[in-house]
């Protein structure tokens, strides 16, 4: 009897630390993040996050996608739940494997992605290009991009306005200056999307070279794409989530780990934004950009990537933006916890068992000298 309420005990508390270890932890995580404080209810809130990289069939080993895709899963839901946001942003480098990909294994990596990051239908989620999921410059073709494009409804060049607060969308992946046909079509859009923009700043959309532009809520925009901008290094980047210090002072190569200095300093100075925000680096970092453009890079939500992903709360208003940043659970911290509990309840089960079994030991040794 006493044997098997041990084992009762034994299995509850098991499920008792899976539970809390696949679900309960990221509520106790993510619970310490906050809103950033504002006097203002009609801000945009919004969630930023970048490169999921989730695993495709060439690469990924399936107990590796399993686990990372169940964290990522775990995380975002947790995060729409406690914080509600109405427009959620991913910074490209959705898939690892979109620059490869068969129809087949691109139609099983759109399923899982739509599982992972459902959300209800008042949050609008929407979703940049990265270098993975269309290819790097050399590698992207029309039909990459145009599947990403439908799969996702977003465009290489567009400005997402909500409440008078212009989300700038742009697929960093097609700034490589050199001409190519989508090369140019995409500067040839954010050329015409800057004069609209400006003269819609300026109050003179209906001067008559503003006539044939489109109109936005007078507003400088929020910047997001997948590539930083032009920086030599992170070697001026601190904090828990920066670059690992033997990475930080590796110099970085334009038009791969940051676009170049030429494409950097036009979006400057065709849109003069008030806030970047980009990824691609899996690493956090701040800069500030002419002295004047701040620049926040987002690092990786993917466990496989970094030990301690993260995601940024902000709050946009028309002339203003406040930034938080939350932090997922450690994975280290995950697997402390399974070992020491674990260990823990098998050293107290062994513990009962002893005890349970010295009693008896003598009682059947007494009846035996009795004999």
């Amino acid at each position: 009897m006493a044997s098997g309420r041990l084992a009762v005990s034994f299995i509850l508390a098991m499920v008792c630390l899976f539970i809390f270890s696949e679900y309960g932890i990221y509520y106790a995580v993510i619970l310490r993040c906050y809103w950033p404080d504002s006097d203002s209810h009609s801000d945009v809130r919004a969630l930023v996050l970048s490169d999921t990289h989730l695993l495709g069939n060439i690469k990924g080993h399936w107990f590796d996608k399993l686990r990372r895709e169940w964290q990522m899963e775990r995380a975002f839901q947790t995060s729409l739940w406690l914080f509600k946001p109405e427009v959620v942003f991913i910074l490209g480098d959705v898939f690892d494997e979109g620059k490869w990909s068969s129809p087949e294994d691109w139609e099983d990596d759109v399923r899982r992605f739509k599982r992972i990051f459902r959300h209800p239908r008042d949050t609008e989620l929407v979703v940049l290009i990265g270098n993975h999921d269309i290819g790097f410059h050399y590698e992207m073709t029309p039909q990459k991009l145009e599947r990403f494009e439908q799969v996702f409804n977003v465009t290489s060049a567009r400005i997402l306005t909500i409440r008078e607060v212009n989300f700038l969308l742009v697929n960093s992946v097609a700034l490589h200056g050199d001409h190519c046909p989508i090369c140019q079509r995409v500067e040839n859009e954010l050329y015409k999307l800057s004069q609209g923009l400006n003269c819609s700043i300026q109050g003179t959309e209906h001067d008559d070279h503003c006539k044939n532009t489109d109109t936005f809520a007078p507003t400088a925009p929020i910047l997001l794409q997948h590539y930083p901008l032009y920086r030599v290094s992170d070697a001026m980047c601190t904090g828990v989530d920066a670059a690992p210090m033997n990475e930080r002072y590796h110099q970085f190569h334009e038009r791969y780990d940051v676009i170049s200095q030429v494409a950097s300093k036009k979006l400057l100075w065709w849109f003069r934004p008030r806030l970047i925000l980009s990824g691609h680096t899996h690493s956090g970092c701040e800069v500030v950009h002419e002295n004047r453009y701040p620049e926040v890079s987002v690092p990786s939500f993917n466990w496989r990537n970094r030990n301690n992903p993260s995601f940024i709360l902000g709050l946009f208003s028309r002339s203003d933006f406040r930034l938080s940043k939350c932090f997922l659970p450690e994975e280290r911290s995950i697997i402390a916890l399974y070992c020491g509990s674990g260990l823990t309840i098998a050293l107290i089960v062994l513990g009962h068992l002893k005890l349970f079994r010295r009693p008896l030991h003598f009682t059947i040794l007494g009846k035996h000298k009795t004999l």
